[in-house]
C-alpha cells in the first residue's frame, strides 16, 4: 500500500513531552500501512534516542534518524523530507500532538481539493494560534482570499511532489523564523491551499517548563535579520502594490507593533525593550512602503508611526495607557429554547476597570503622521473608535478546558450608544444573544464529553480582546436546568469564580434530580410518571433501571412539559416483588458511555400495582458507626503527624 502521509518530527531533548506526540501518532485513524513516522533526532542528550529506537523496533511504520546537533529545526525537517515516502509530508513538533483523525481528514481533504498545502484547525494549549482563519472551511484558499499569512508555523501538510518541483526546503543552521521563510514561499507558489476548520487537527502546546524553543528570549539583531529573509520571499513573488503591502503588514503587526504594545512591552526588562525597539525601527524604516502601516487599525498605526519617528519614550507611555484597556462581558438570562441554549450577554470595553467612554460627537478621520504626544494619541484613538462604532462585533466561543479546542457559536447582537451621566461622552454597549446547539456546537458536530468554558471576543476600533463570560456574584447566579439533546446531557453552570461553563456528560449530583417533590413522581398501575428538571426538545428515548437485584433496562420517554420534562415508563410487575427498588435514569442511552442517575424514589409491588416509596436512608446505628470510623481515622492521622515531628 503506498504511503499517503509521512509525519516528520524533529527531536531534541523533549523528555517526557514527546510521549503525548508519540501516542497521538499511534492512535491515528489512518491505517498503519498508509502513513509513516519519521523522527529525526538532532543530537539529543537525554533518553530520547533510546526511546525512539525502541519505538521503531516495535512499529514498522516508524523511522528514526540520528544526527549531530544542527542548532535548530530546519535541517532535521529537511532530512525528514529526504527520507519520506508519503504523497504528503506533515510536520509535527516533538512537544505537540495531533487529533486522532487528523492525518486521515487532512489527507482526504487535500486530495479532494487538489491542495499543495493543507492547514488543519489548531488549538493552542497555552500558546496563541490563528482564530479568524478557522472560522470556516476554505477548500480553495490563497493569500488573496483568506488570511493564510496569519498561520506561518510549519505544522501543516505539504504535497511532497510540490516541494520537490519548486525546490523548497527549510533554511538550516542556528537561526529564527526558518518556518516563516518556508511557509510563505509555499503559500505564494501553491496552486491551491485548503483550510480544514471543522476538526481540531493540531494541538500546539506550551510546556510546563516553558522551554519550547519559541518561548526563549531571542537576540533581536539575529531575529530581525532572519525576519528580513521572509520579507525577501514576499518581494520575490509579488509585485509592489496592495497585496505586497498586506502581506508585509503581517510582520509589521505581529512581530513588531505587538511587541511594542501594552503588557507585552511593559513586562520586558527595560534594556531589552530598547534593544527590540532599535531593531524593529530599522526594519520599519528600511523595508516598508507607506501603504503597509496605513492599512493598520489606528491604535496599531500610532505605534508604527512612533516607531518610525524614533520616539521610544512615547511608545512606552502609550503602552502604559493601552495596558489598562480590557473587555468585560456580563451574562444575562441563560435558557433553553427548542433544544438550543440561548445565552444573553452585554459586553463593553473598560479603561482602568471602569466603563470606557468616547467623544459624544464625531470628528472625522484622524490626521496623518505621528501624534504630538500621548495625550493626542489617546484622543485620536477615542475619536477613531467612535467612527468605527458601526463595525464593532461580538463573538461567543466555547472552549474545551482539557484540549483548548474552541468553536464560534451563532450570535445576534445590537450596538447601543449610551450617554454618560455628565453628558460629555458616550459608551458603546454590545447586547448579544448566542445560540449553542448541543448537536452542532463543536464545528458542526456535538461537543465531546468534558467541561467547556464560555468566552466572549469583541472587536472594536483597533482592539480585539477576549474574556470569560462573567463573573457573576453568587447571589445573582440563576440556576439553569440541564438539557438532554443529541445524545448529550449538557448542564450550564457557574464556576467558583462565577463564570459560565458547560458540563457535557460529566455532571451527576448537580442535575437536581434529587430535588423532586412528593407529587413529582406517581405510579398508576404499572405506569410510572415523573416530572424532572430537564429540558428536552421533543420526545426523547431514555432507559430506566431498578436496583436490588439488577434487572433488565426498561424503555421510557422524556417529553417536553413546560419548563420541565415528563418521564413515562411501564414498569415490569414481575421485578417488583420483595424489597423496594430504587429507580435509576439513563437520559442519554446512545451516548458513548451510558450513565444512570439515581432518582429519590423507589418502587415496590403493592395492591393493584406498583407503589412509590422514598428509599430508606442508613439506619441510626449505621450512621453512628460511620461517624465513629471517620473520627478514628482523624485521630490516627493526627497521632502519626505528631510522631513524625518528634522523630
Amino acid at each position: 500500500m503506498p504511503v499517503k502521509v509521512s509525519v516528520i518530527v524533529p527531536v531534541y531533548n523533549p523528555g517526557i513531552y514527546i510521549e503525548d506526540c508519540i501516542a497521538s501518532l499511534l492512535r491515528q485513524s489512518l491505517p498503519s500501512d498508509e502513513y509513516e513516522m519519521v523522527f529525526v533526532d538532532d543530537g539529543s542528550t537525554d533518553d530520547t534516542p533510546a526511546r525512539l529506537d525502541a519505538l521503531a523496533a516495535e512499529n514498522p511504520q516508524v523511522k528514526v534518524i540520528h544526527q549531530e546537533n544542527s542548532g535548530w529545526s530546519g535541517k532535521p525537517r529537511n532530512v525528514g523530507i529526504a527520507a519520506s515516502e508519503g504523497t504528503y509530508v506533515m510536520f509535527v513538533d516533538n512537544d505537540d500532538y495531533l487529533g486522532d483523525e487528523a492525518l486521515e481528514r487532512m489527507y482526504d481533504y487535500g486530495v479532494a481539493n487538489g491542495a499543495d498545502v493543507v492547514i488543519g484547525k489548531m488549538a493552542g494549549k497555552g500558546r496563541p494560534v490563528p482564530v479568524e482563519l478557522f472560522r470556516r472551511n476554505h477548500p480553495h484558499a490563497g493569500v488573496e482570499n483568506a488570511p493564510l499569512i496569519d498561520s506561518l508555523t510549519p505544522h501543516k501538510m505539504f504535497r511532497r511532489a510540490f516541494l520537490d518541483d519548486i525546490g523548497l526546503r527549510f533554511p538550516e543552521g542556528r537561526r529564527r523564523l526558518e518556518d516563516h521563510v518556508f511557509v510563505t514561499e509555499a503559500f505564494l507558489r501553491a496552486d491551491n491551499v485548503s483550510v480544514l476548520s471543522d476538526y481540531v487537527c493540531y494541538y500546539h502546546v506550551k510546556r510546563d517548563d516553558a522551554s519550547n524553543a519559541g518561548f526563549q528570549r531571542f537576540d533581536p539583531v539575529g531575529y530581525f535579520r532572519n525576519l528580513r529573509e521572509a520579507l525577501d520571499v514576499v518581494e520575490r513573488y509579488t509585485q509592489p502594490g496592495a497585496l505586497r503591502d498586506r502581506l508585509h503588514r503581517r510582520w509589521l503587526r505581529n512581530e513588531m507593533v505587538e511587541r511594542m504594545r501594552g503588557r507585552r512591552l511593559l513586562n520586558a526588562p527595560e534594556d531589552y525593550r530598547k534593544e527590540l525597539f532599535e531593531e524593529i525601527r530599522g526594519v520599519v524604516v528600511e523595508r516598508f512602503e507607506p501603504g503597509v502601516a496605513a492599512g493598520l487599525p489606528l491604535t496599531q498605526r500610532i505605534i508604527a508611526d512612533l516607531i518610525a519617528a524614533d520616539r521610544f519614550d512615547d511608545v512606552v507611555a502609550f503602552a502604559e495607557w493601552e495596558a489598562s484597556v480590557a473587555v468585560r462581558a456580563e451574562p444575562g438570562p441563560v435558557r433553553w429554547e427548542d433544544g438550543s441554549l440561548k445565552i444573553d450577554l452585554t459586553a463593553e470595553y473598560r479603561l482602568g476597570g471602569q466603563p470606557m467612554t468616547f467623544p459624544a460627537t464625531r470628528t472625522g478621520a484622524a490626521p496623518a503622521g505621528p501624534p504630538r504626544d500621548v495625550t493626542e494619541a489617546v484622543a485620536r484613538v477615542g475619536a477613531d473608535t467612535v467612527e468605527q462604532f458601526g463595525k464593532a462585533k461580538a463573538d461567543l466561543m466555547v472552549r474545551e478546558r482539557a484540549s483548548s479546542a474552541q468553536y464560534f457559536q451563532p450570535v445576534e447582537f445590537t450596538r447601543e450608544i449610551v450617554p454618560v451621566e455628565d453628558g460629555e461622552g458616550v459608551r458603546l454597549v454590545l447586547r448579544a444573544t448566542a445560540t449553542v446547539d448541543p448537536a452542532t456546537a463543536a464545528g458542526g458536530i456535538a461537543p465531546g464529553n468534558g467541561l467547556w468554558d464560555v468566552h466572549v471576543r469583541v472587536k472594536l476600533g483597533g482592539w480585539t480582546k477576549e474574556c470569560r463570560l462573567g463573573p457573576v456574584p453568587r447571589k445573582s447566579r440563576a440556576a439553569t436546568s440541564a438539557g438532554v439533546v443529541a445524545d448529550r446531557v449538557l448542564l450550564p453552570y457557574w464556576t467558583d469564580r462565577g463564570n459560565l461553563a458547560l458540563d457535557v456528560d460529566r455532571a451527576t449530583k448537580r442535575l437536581g434530580l434529587f430535588g423532586l417533590g412528593a407529587d413529582d413522581v406517581t405510579v398508576t398501575g404499572d405506569r410510572l410518571r415523573a416530572f424532572l428538571p430537564l429540558h428536552v426538545p421533543g420526545d426523547t428515548e431514555v432507559l430506566l433501571r431498578l436496583t436490588r437485584p439488577t434487572s433488565s433496562d426498561i424503555p421510557g420517554t422524556l417529553s417536553p412539559d413546560g419548563s420541565r420534562a415528563r418521564l413515562e415508563a411501564v414498569l415490569p410487575a414481575g421485578d417488583l416483588t420483595g424489597a423496594a427498588r430504587q429507580v435509576m435514569l439513563c437520559p442519554a442511552p446512545k451516548a458513548d458511555e451510558r450513565r444512570f442517575f439515581a432518582l429519590p424514589v423507589a418502587v415496590r409491588a403493592g395492591a393493584g400495582g406498583a407503589q412509590v416509596v422514598r428509599p430508606s436512608g442508613p439506619s441510626v446505628a449505621r450512621r453512628l458507626a460511620r461517624r465513629a470510623r471517620q473520627v478514628l481515622v482523624r485521630v490516627r492521622s493526627t497521632a502519626a503527624r505528631v510522631r513524625t515531628k518528634r522523630a
